[in-house]
């Protein structure tokens, strides 16, 4: 429906998939995941309520029990929320949080004595950000993520020797080499340039188009071997774009948070596409409809 917006690595959909594919994988297989509880406390907003309904197909096909609990913008005060989820007794909590709604709800679950480490982060609550000012309240958190943070991958030490090394850039916290969102900055400009590059090889050595671009993208495809040349191995998996998928595989894998660092406690997990695809294009066709837009139809 929309040929130039590109949601790469991950959307709610997949994400939130991922998030239970997680939770199956601690508990020992999908199956277990029959009978087991889950809240999602999540931002009052439109972006935390996009999942609610993915959430509860999930919970209907594999068969556990979903409690998903608003909390109003900003989400600085979350007492009757807790409580609610103390009463419930969830065997798992997914934050969908915003801002200073993360920090809160981490601080909290622990006055109200839910285990942090049963708490899982989605992708707008797994910073540094997010944790830090929870001090002590933090740790044992997981949150999901596309990209694993830490500074010892090949990509981030060249550019640290080329570029701060070399007195260049803007980064005035260099503390932040290996952040969550500064490795984010770099697996994005990865995948930028890697698009542009690809396009300039069908289109030529030349400034493009805006629509050579998207071709770019469209044809963007980096196996782990690929990402490993590119000294990125671990920091992410891999990406498959088309013109009819936009995003990706779906990849993630999750990181703990030891009070001071965030540390990778999964494998690369996918996404259930079998499930979630129909559900997406069904979604995009009823939306084409609606708009008078007409769906594409090849690339």
């Amino acid at each position: 429906v929309f040929p130039y917006v590109f949601p790469l690595l991950l959307n709610p959909y997949s994400e939130t998939s991922g998030i239970v594919n997680y939770i199956a994988a601690k508990e020992g297989s999908i199956d277990k995941l029959k009978g087991k509880k889950i809240v999602v406390l999540y931002h009052g907003s439109p972006y935390g309520k996009e999942t609610i309904p993915i959430y509860e197909l999930l919970a209907q096909k594999y068969g556990f029990t979903v409690q998903q609990i608003e909390v109003p913008h900003p989400g600085n005060e979350q007492q009757s929320q807790w409580l609610t989820i103390r009463r419930a007794k969830p065997d798992f909590v997914v934050l969908r949080g915003w801002g200073v709604m993360n920090p809160v709800a981490l601080k909290t679950a622990v006055k109200v004595g839910y285990p942090v480490d049963h708490i899982i982060g989605n992708v707008w609550s797994n910073s540094e950000e997010d944790v830090i000012p929870a001090g002590d309240a933090a740790k044992g958190y997981t949150a999901i993520t596309t990209q694993a943070s830490g500074n010892t991958y090949p990509v981030v030490q060249e550019i640290v020797k080329t570029v701060y090394g070399a007195g260049k850039g803007n980064l005035e916290d260099k503390s932040r080499i290996g952040s969550v969102y500064h490795n984010l900055g770099i697996v994005n400009g990865i995948l930028n340039v890697e698009a542009i590059r690809i396009a300039q090889e069908k289109f030529g050595h030349r400034t493009l188009t805006g629509d050579e671009v998207r071709w770019g993208f469209e044809h963007l495809k980096l196996d782990p071997a690929k990402v490993e040349a590119l000294g990125a191995k671990d920091l992410f998996h891999s990406i498959n774009v088309s013109w009819d998928n936009h995003e990706g595989e779906g990849y993630v894998t999750f990181q703990q948070w030891d009070g001071k660092k965030w540390n990778v406690v999964s494998d690369w997990i996918a996404p259930d596409w079998s499930l979630l695809r129909p559900i997406i294009e069904k979604s995009a066709e009823a939306y084409a409809a609606e708009k008078g837009i007409k769906l594409r139809t090849a690339a």
